[in-house]
């Protein structure tokens, strides 16, 4: 039996499936902008390319835990 993906990874084929573009593209963007806090980051995903917050909270926390 298979693992189901759990926390933040659980969203990413909805968010490539939503936007039409690969995860690492937004863990890119996000990777680029380290000095902000994460909802400064959340709400930059939102208002500047159109993330709903389930997805851009997610990509953020994934980006941030991988980056400690």
């Amino acid at each position: 039996m298979e693992d189901k993906v759990k926390g933040p990874a659980s969203y990413f084929p909805s968010i490539e499936k939503t936007y039409g573009k690969p995860v690492q593209h937004w863990l890119d963007l996000i990777s680029a902008r380290p000095e902000e806090k994460h909802m400064e980051t959340v709400a930059w995903l939102k208002s500047e390319h159109g993330l709903g917050h389930g997805h851009a909270n997610a990509l953020v926390a994934h980006s941030r835990a991988s980056n400690n």
